[in-house]
């Protein structure tokens, strides 16, 4: 089996109002190169914008490869560290109070790209001294307002 190319990505989502216009931003890095990635919506929530910025930057790898991928989203970091994801297969997609689980659509997806990539999923602080996921936060917000400037 070929060696896989370990990438370290950043990511963060935003949203102006929950639900409002939200963005998401990622920084994708190996070795020395960095790509950093962003996008939005006009009318979203915050945690649908954490998973968007997870799951643009999975897309954008264009081989398998193994990821540290660092979040200040306990809900995104949780689900998986957490097992909370294979709960929530194993009961159809509903949560510990037999609700469906919000945004399957995006846990769907999250879940189908981490058979693709071995996926290690770690928590930072937010808005705290990390440089990375403060660039991301930047990068949602700009998004964020992009879309407010749109109503």
């Amino acid at each position: 089996m070929a060696e896989m190319y370990v990438v370290d990505i950043y990511t963060d989502g935003a949203c102006s109002g929950n639900p409002g216009p939200g963005g998401w931003g990622a920084i994708l890095m190996y070795g020395e190169h960095r790509k950093e990635l962003s996008g939005g919506e006009k009318q979203t929530t915050n945690n649908r914008m954490e998973l968007m910025a997870v799951i643009c930057a999975l897309k954008a790898l264009k081989k398998p490869c193994k990821v540290n991928l660092y979040s200040d989203s306990a809900y995104v970091v949780n689900a998986f560290n957490q097992n909370w994801i294979i709960g929530w297969q194993r009961n159809g997609w509903k949560n510990s109070a037999k609700v469906p689980v919000a945004n399957i659509d995006l846990w769907q997806e999250l879940l189908s790209l981490t058979n693709t990539h071995v996926v290690r999923f770690i928590k930072v602080k937010g808005h705290a001294d990390n440089e990375f996921n403060n660039r991301c936060d930047e990068l949602a917000v700009e998004q964020s307002r992009k879309f407010s400037e749109d109503i």
